[in-house]
C-alpha cells in the first residue's frame, strides 16, 4: 500500500458522487458505498473502488475494513443512517469524520456522535469539500475561518513558462498554490521551483477577498 490518504464515503447521491469523483480525479484512493444497488452500479464505469452494502451495519462497515480510512465522508440523506453511520466511523477508528448535515438539527446531532467537520452544501460544494481533503493543513485552516476560499483555474497567460517563485502568488496577490493539476497528475505541495505550463490548472486557496481580486486579475 502506498503513502496516499485513503478516504470512504457513504452515499452517493449529488453531494457525495462529486466528492467521490472529485477525490478520484486528484489521484487519491477513495472507496464509494451506498445502500442502493442499482446506485454502485450506475457509478461503476466512474468510480474505480465502489461498492454496495448497509452501511448502518457494523460488521458491513468492518469488513470494508472502514477503521483504516484516513477520512470518511457521510453523505447519506437520511437521518438515522447518517447518525448511525457517524458513530460506527468514530467507534471503529476512523482519523477523520466528515458529515453533511440535513439541517441544524441533524448538525448538532452528529457533532455529539463526534464528527470532525459539518457540511450543508450541495454539488457545486462537493467539489470544494475534496479539494480541500486532500491536505491537513488546508482542513486545519479552512476550519478556522469561514471566510477560506478555494478555486481552481488555468495558469494566467502571464505567468506561463515561470515557476512558483517568479511568479511570486503570495506576495503579489496574497493566495497560496496548494496543488497543481496536469493531465491526470496532481502534486500537492508543489516545490517553489516548479514551472507553470499552459493549461495546468491551479488549485488556489486565500482569504474570500483576496481569492475574490485574484480571479479579477487573472
Amino acid at each position: 500500500m502506498d503513502n496516499k490518504k485513503q478516504f470512504i464515503v457513504f452515499g452517493l447521491g449529488r453531494f457525495g458522487r462529486s466528492v467521490a469523483l472529485t477525490l478520484q480525479e486528484l489521484g487519491l484512493d477513495v472507496l464509494g458505498v451506498d445502500n442502493d444497488e442499482a446506485v454502485v452500479q450506475s457509478l461503476s464505469d466512474q468510480l474505480t473502488h465502489v461498492v454496495s452494502t448497509d452501511i448502518t451495519d457494523e460488521k458491513s462497515l468492518r469488513a470494508l475494513g472502514t477503521g483504516n480510512f484516513d477520512t470518511a465522508v457521510i453523505a447519506v440523506g437520511d437521518l438515522g443512517p447518517s447518525l448511525m453511520c457517524t458513530m460506527l466511523c468514530k467507534e471503529l477508528g476512523v482519523k477523520q469524520v466528515v458529515v453533511k448535515a440535513i439541517d441544524e438539527h441533524h448538525d448538532k446531532m452528529v457533532r455529539k456522535l463526534g464528527a470532525d467537520r459539518v457540511v450543508h452544501s450541495e454539488k457545486d460544494m462537493g467539489c470544494r469539500v475534496a479539494h480541500n481533503l486532500v491536505s491537513n493543513n488546508i482542513v486545519d485552516y479552512i476550519e478556522l475561518s469561514d471566510d477560506i476560499n478555494i478555486i481552481s483555474l488555468k495558469v494566467p497567460a502571464a505567468v506561463v513558462g515561470k515557476n512558483l517563485i517568479e511568479a511570486n502568488f503570495r506576495k503579489r496577490y496574497q493566495v497560496n498554490i496548494v496543488a497543481i493539476r496536469h493531465g491526470s497528475e496532481v502534486t500537492v505541495n508543489p516545490e517553489p521551483t516548479t514551472v507553470l505550463v499552459k493549461d495546468d490548472e491551479l488549485i488556489v486557496i486565500g482569504v474570500a477577498e483576496t481569492i475574490k481580486k485574484f480571479e479579477e486579475l487573472v
